[in-house]
């Protein structure tokens, strides 16, 4: 599976509902499951980003801008930027609402958001479920971590992959810390490691290191909410220490892990087993 998926903008002239920019005492929320992320609070000071994910971003007010590595501009009020490109986001307000899809859990073709009118009714319904969870009225959500149903209708349809790459994946996803190298991934697999690097590119569409290096980075946001020594936070999430984990998250979100710590103090973050 190749993904190339263009980025997109959709404007619109009424004045979006559901999470209000200007108050920075409105609820932040975040539903983060394996699978999916549901933002919606302080944007922050961000550089330069690559996510391994499809992102959606919704504005909360005004729109924002979009700035890419080939100089192309979007601006709007919702805009998809596919995995592994790199983007710059600005906005003239505090909040931000961000929808991130794993592109190894859908068939990238035929995604919801290919029309314009698809983008518009995303961002209608992402606002709607953050005012939802703001208000503690989406229980299944938070006890499903299902946010493809209220967001886009129903799940999303799931890819088929070779099974010694899906076995791969599957690991690397639910033990993002662990260390095992392209080398050993790829004698489980029973391949040649040159062969191994082939195929997991030809299935995933993104190369074994850039995969793991995502997937390591993502699993730090399950931990912002602590009060927690980065420091040691970097060892158990599979970092061999603070620099290079300060210098990956922030080559990846744009952000210094302290500064995303310090944006999410009251922020209420749904994960696994939050609902049960």
């Amino acid at each position: 599976m190749t993904v190339e998926v263009e980025p997109h903008a959709r404007d619109t002239s009424a004045a979006p509902a559901g999470f209000e920019p200007r108050d920075r005492r409105a609820p932040r929320v975040m539903v983060l499951s394996e699978d999916r992320i549901f933002y919606c609070g302080l944007l922050g000071a961000r550089g330069t980003s690559v996510h391994g994910a499809f992102t959606v971003y919704v504005a909360a007010h005004r729109p924002f801008c979009l700035h890419f590595a080939n100089g192309r501009r979007v601006d709007g009020h919702c805009a998809v930027v596919p995995p592994y490109v790199r983007h710059r986001i600005e906005s003239p307000d505090d909040c931000i609402g961000i929808v991130m899809i794993e592109p190894e859990t859908v068939v990238a073709d035929g995604l919801p958001w290919d029309h314009p009118a698809g983008l518009e009714r995303i961002a209608g319904r992402a606002r709607e479920l953050h005012a939802q969870l703001a208000s503690g009225s989406a229980p299944e959500v938070v006890r499903s971590l299902d946010v493809d149903t209220p967001l886009f209708g129903a799940p999303l349809p799931l890819p088929r992959f070779d099974p010694r790459i899906a076995r791969v994946v599957e690991r690397i996803r639910r033990e993002p810390a662990t260390h095992s190298g392209a080398e050993c991934c790829a004698e489980e697999a029973g391949l040649s490691f040159s062969r191994f690097l082939h195929l997991f590119r030809a299935e995933t569409g993104v190369p074994f290191r850039s995969f793991k290096v995502w997937k390591r980075a993502r699993s730090m946001l399950r931990h912002v909410t602590r009060d927690a020594n980065l420091t040691h936070l970097a060892l158990e999430i599979g970092y061999p220490g603070a620099s290079h984990f300060s210098n990956t998250i922030r080559q990846v979100f744009g952000m210094q892990p302290r500064a995303m710590f310090a944006g999410s103090r009251r922020l209420q973050l749904v994960t696994p087993g939050d609902g049960t």
